[in-house]
C-alpha cells in the first residue's frame, strides 16, 4: 500500500521518518505512540517498517505478549541477529543457533555478549538480562556504525515479564545510549501516560509522545469513497457509518468489506450490523462479549457491567449513575477510576463516555437486551434490535436535514451547569434561559446562535467557507454590540483553521471550534453527530 493510500495517517508516517532518518545523523528523539485499539498504531508501524530503507538502520520490532522473560529474550536476540544480517547474503534461517554463528564473523563481540545472555538464561539468572538485551544495540553500533530502533509493541507489558527496577534501570540506559533509538506503542492510554511522566521523564532520552485518534470526518468519507469505489451507496447512509463508527478504521474497514461482498446489490447497512454486533457468530459480537468477560469474575462484577450499559445509554453523569443503582457516589467513583485506567472510559468534565463508540452501541442494542430478556427468544431479540438499529438510522438521517443552527440550539436546551473541556479549555455548559437563531449583516459570518442566562452570554457564529483573521475582525465587532460583561464568543468553522487564524482568535478573546469540537459535544449528549455542515437529503 503506498502512502498515498494509507489513508489519514501521513502525520505519524512523515514523523516517523523524520526521527529515524535524524538518528544515524546524532540525533536521537524516542517516541511513545499511544492510542485506542484498533486504531491504527501497528498498522502504521508496519507500513512505515515496510517501506523505509536505509541499510545504516536496524529495526528490531517485538510485539510484548504474555511470557517468560526467557522466551521474550530469545525472541529479542533473534529479531535482532535477523535483521542484521538479512543483507549480508547468508542463507538466511528462523533459527536463534544459526544465527548466533552466522553473527560471529560480523560482530563477535556483540555475539559473545549474545552467548552469555543465553547462558545466564540456561543457569536461570535473570536478574539484569533485560538491560543486557537492551546494551546489545549500542554493542552492533559500536562495532558496524549501524544504528538500531527498538519498537517495543504495548510497552506497558514488560511489566509482566518480572523485570527488576525495570523503570529505573531502563532510564539510565535511555540517557547513556545516544546510537539507539526506542519506539513504544500502547492502546492503555492512561497506563502509557503515567509511565511516561513518572517512570520515564527525562531530561535527556524523553519521549516525544504520538497519541493516534480516529479518523476526522474529512479522512473517514475519503476513505468510504475509496473502498467502496463501484458501490452506489446514498450520501446519508454513507455518512451514518462514519457516525456510528466514530472514524475508527478498524470498524469503517470491517462494515466496508461487508457491504462489498454481495456486490452492487449488496446487503442494507442494517443487515451488516445484524450480522457483526448481533449474531451468536458475528466478529464484533464475539469480540465484545469476550471484551466483557474481563468484569464478570471479578468482586464488583455487577457494578461494572451496569455502568458501562448507564453510560452507554446516556446517563453519563457520576450523579445520576449512582441515583440510578441506589448506591453511594464514593463507592461507585471508585469503580469508575478503575474503567479509566483500563481505558475502558473516559472523562470529560462532569460526563464519562464509553471510549469505544460501537462497544457502546453493542451494549446498548445487544448484551442489555439479551439480559433483560425473560424468554431468551433468539428470534424476539433479534426484531428488537433490527427496529432499534432502523430507528437509529432514521433519527441520523432526520438529523442530517436540519440546518447546523437549529441542531447547535437543540442540544444547548440540554445544557444543566455541567463542566466539560473542550479545545484544552474548561467550559460551563450554562444553563441558559433564552436562546434563539440571530442573522449578522455580514457576508462572510452570517448565521449565528445567542443564547443567554442571568449570569452569561453566548454568541456562536457558523463560517462555512475558510475562516480568516478578517472573519475574527468582523465577528469581534458584532459582539461588542452587546455590552454584557460575562461573554463567550466562540465561531465554529467547517473548514481547517490556520495558526495565525487561530492566534488572532485568541488575541480576542474569540474561542475557534471545529466540527469535531462541536460533536463533542453533541456525543456527550448521545446526539447524532453533525457529518456535514450542509443539510442532507434523507433515503
Amino acid at each position: 500500500m503506498t502512502r498515498e493510500k494509507f489513508f489519514g495517517r501521513e502525520l505519524y508516517l512523515d514523523m516517523l521518518d523524520k526521527r529515524v532518518t535524524s538518528l544515524k545523523d546524532g540525533y536521537r528523539q524516542n517516541i511513545a505512540l499511544i492510542g485506542d485499539e484498533l486504531v491504527g498504531k501497528t498498522a502504521v508501524l508496519h507500513h512505515f517498517l515496510d517501506s523505509f530503507c536505509d541499510n545504516r538502520i536496524i529495526a528490531v520490532y517485538l510485539e510484548v505478549r504474555p511470557e517468560s522473560l526467557e522466551v521474550f529474550a530469545k525472541r529479542f536476540i533473534g529479531v535482532l541477529l535477523y535483521n542484521f544480517l538479512i543483507n549480508s547474503g547468508e542463507e538466511m534461517r528462523e533459527d536463534l543457533a544459526f544465527l548466533v554463528r552466522a553473527s560471529e564473523k560480523y560482530i563477535p563481540k556483540t555475539a559473545g555478549k549474545v552467548k552469555a545472555i543465553l547462558a545466564a538464561l540456561e543457569r536461570r539468572k535473570k536478574n539484569n538480562i533485560f538491560i543486557e538485551l537492551l546494551s546489545l544495540l549500542e554493542s552492533v553500533n559500536h562495532e558496524t556504525g549501524k544504528f538500531c530502533v527498538a519498537i517495543f509493541d504495548e510497552f506497558h507489558n514488560l511489566e509482566n515479564l518480572g523485570i527488576k527496577n525495570l523503570y529505573p534501570e531502563w532510564s539510565k540506559l535511555l540517557i547513556t545510549q545516544k546510537n539507539t533509538m526506542y519506539i513504544i506503542i500502547s492502546s492503555m492510554k492512561q497506563k502509557a501516560k503515567a509511565i511516561l511522566s513518572k517512570n520515564l521523564s527525562l531530561l535527556f532520552g524523553n519521549f516525544q509522545v504520538l497519541t493516534m485518534e480516529p479518523f476526522d470526518i474529512k479522512t473517514s468519507g475519503g476513505y468510504l469513497k475509496a473502498r467502496l469505489t463501484g458501490l452506489e451507496l446514498p450520501a446519508g447512509i454513507r455518512n451514518f457509518i462514519i457516525h456510528f463508527t466514530g472514524g475508527n478504521p478498524f470498524y469503517l474497514g470491517l462494515i466496508s468489506a461487508e457491504l462489498l461482498k454481495a456486490g452492487k446489490d449488496g446487503p442494507a447497512p442494517a443487515d451488516v450490523l445484524e450480522d457483526l454486533l448481533f449474531r451468536p457468530a458475528g466478529i464484533l459480537n464475539q469480540k465484545f462479549s469476550n471484551y466483557l468477560k474481563r468484569f464478570m469474575d471479578i468482586p464488583h462484577s455487577q457494578d461494572y457491567t451496569s455502568i458501562l450499559y448507564l453510560i452507554s445509554e446516556g446517563h453519563n453523569k457520576l450523579n445520576d449513575i449512582a441515583h440510578i443503582l441506589r448506591k453511594q457516589k464514593k463507592e461507585l467513583a471508585q469503580r469508575v477510576n478503575h474503567l479509566i485506567e483500563l481505558d475502558t472510559v473516559s472523562r470529560n468534565g462532569d460526563f464519562l463516555k464509553v471510549n469505544d463508540r460501537v462497544f457502546g452501541f453493542w451494549l446498548r442494542f445487544v448484551y442489555q437486551e439479551k439480559m433483560k430478556s425473560l424468554t431468551f427468544d433468539s428470534r424476539n431479540q433479534n426484531v428488537i434490535f433490527r427496529e432499534k438499529i432502523e430507528s437509529m438510522i432514521r433519527e441520523f438521517l432526520s438529523d442530517a436535514g436540519k440546518s447546523l443552527v437549529e441542531r447547535t440550539m437543540e442540544v444547548m436546551h440540554l445544557f444543566t451547569d455541567d463542566t466539560v473541556h473542550l479545545e484544552t479549555r474548561r467550559l460551563r455548559l450554562t444553563h441558559f434561559r433564552e436562546i434563539k437563531a440571530m442573522e449578522f449583516d455580514n457576508q462572510r459570518i452570517h448565521e449565528a446562535v445567542i443564547a443567554r442566562s442571568h449570569d452569561d452570554l453566548w454568541i456562536i457564529a457558523f463560517k462555512r467557507g475558510v475562516l480568516t483573521e478578517e472573519d475574527i475582525t468582523d465577528f469581534t465587532r458584532e459582539c461588542r454590540k452587546y455590552r454584557h460583561k460575562l461573554q463567550k464568543k466562540i465561531i465554529v468553522s467547517l473548514e481547517d483553521i490556520d495558526a495565525n487564524t487561530r492566534l488572532r482568535a485568541l488575541e480576542e478573546k474569540v474561542w475557534t471550534w471545529d466540527l469535531n469540537s462541536l460533536n463533542q459535544l453533541f456525543d456527550l449528549f448521545h446526539r447524532s453527530r453533525i457529518i456535514s455542515g450542509e443539510k442532507s437529503v434523507t433515503v
